[in-house]
């Protein structure tokens, strides 16, 4: 049982058993389905936890030089990488620590192939292609949304790939089901179907959410079996991230005021939406806090505030049994895919510390950040 006493606040805690079951799930659609299913750091970056996470999957994937070299040295493998745009002066360190390039247009792959060549041809490329089809929503998270600057449509493409491409990468979900992609792949065979027979591999992107709860793995399984029967040539590459870390950990809180405005109380914590947890702001969700209670009439209501001085920086409103009091405990459930990776020090407010709840029930700090990690990043 997790002791909250022992953790500091704010603080990001992962649940290794939690992380554990996901890794399972996964490994067995791997498995099972006989793709290969690999990490997205875009999504879960946290290289502490990769020796549990090396056990159940070796490879990653990357969207820049930085985490194509992480992907190296704390994954141990090279990375499957893609950017919407590489450039001369990042692409030879993207060519050192990556199996896998995935080129965005086709002017990138014409301008960075003859660089590939002279290193060997020991990188396999590809192209991102877009099937113009997306059953995302939100447009901020929606790749193939009209104009989208993401990947190569079919009207670009003649009757054969460039030499040189092996193989194709499309990503058109986000938190999707099974039965999202199978309509996904329907598209990318009506428009990119006469090259499937003539590559090595296909990358289907992220957004395969196989762990969340009701999620129909057993169609997933069928359907990617049924695929590879169809095209036995193509490797079939899965590159999740949220489904690795999805509900393995929280964000733990302090109430440190309480100020009211025309009836209106917000409990202001000690860390922020805006810096801390982007995404409640920009997808918007509201996220769960661990002990609040669906809308009752009389119960105690509140806002909760972020300590950054963005007005905007607020979310609302939870209800709770008792009122709330300053030094309260408030837990943000599920604050560790995405979350963590896409944080910032605005207003140089300090970035919650990062920990694991071990299997052993023992609280492993990983990293607690202090002034000079602050300073550092504008030095």
């Amino acid at each position: 049982m997790i002791d909250f006493n022992m953790i500091p606040s704010p603080c990001y805690v992962m649940e290794e058993e939690l992380l554990r079951r996901n890794l399972s799930l996964i490994k067995s659609v791997k498995e099972r389905a006989g793709v290969n299913v690999i990490l997205a750091f875009k999504a879960f970056a946290m290289w502490k936890a990769f020796p549990i996470v090396r056990e159940y999957i070796p490879y990653s994937t990357a969207s820049s030089k930085f985490e194509a070299r992480l992907a190296f040295e704390e994954m141990g493998s090279r990375a499957h990488t893609y950017s919407p745009a590489y450039t001369e002066a990042d692409f030879p360190e993207i060519l050192r620590y990556s199996s896998h390039v995935t080129f965005n247009s086709l002017t990138q792959f014409e301008r960075f192939y003859p660089m590939v060549q002279a290193d060997g041809n020991r990188v396999s490329c590809g192209l991102r292609i877009n099937p113009e089809y997306s059953d995302v929503k939100t447009d901020l998270y929606n790749p193939c949304a009209p104009g989208s600057r993401m990947g190569v449509v079919s009207d670009l493409l003649d009757g054969q790939l460039p030499d040189g491409v092996e193989g194709l990468h499309f990503h058109t979900l986000c938190e999707s089901s099974s039965y999202d992609l199978e309509k996904t792949l329907g598209e990318v065979e009506k428009r990119f179907g006469r090259f499937l027979p003539h590559i090595k591999w296909l990358n289907m992107g992220g957004g395969h959410l196989m762990t969340r709860k009701g999620y129909d793995t057993e169609h997933l399984i069928g359907l990617l079996q049924a695929f590879k029967a169809k095209y036995p040539n193509l490797e079939i590459i899965m590159e999740p991230g949220s489904a690795f870390a999805w509900q393995t950990g929280f964000l733990l809180t302090t109430v440190v005021d309480i100020v009211e405005n025309h009836g209106i109380k917000t409990a202001i914590i000690d860390a922020s939406f805006t810096c801390h947890m982007p995404d409640c702001l920009e997808m918007p969700y509201k996220p769960v806090i661990r002990g609040a209670i669906e809308p009752e009439e009389g119960k105690p209501v509140y806002r909760i505030g972020g300590n950054s001085c963005l007005s905007g920086d607020y979310m609302g409103d939870w209800f709770f049994e008792q009122p709330l009091k300053v030094g309260d405990k408030l837990i943000f459930e599920d604050m560790i895919h995405y979350t963590i990776v896409k944080t910032t020090m605005f207003n140089g407010i300090p970035h919650p510390s990062l920990a694991l709840w071990s299997k052993e029930d023992r609280l492993v700090m990983y990293k607690e950040f202090g002034y000079e990690d602050y300073k550092g990043r504008m030095d």
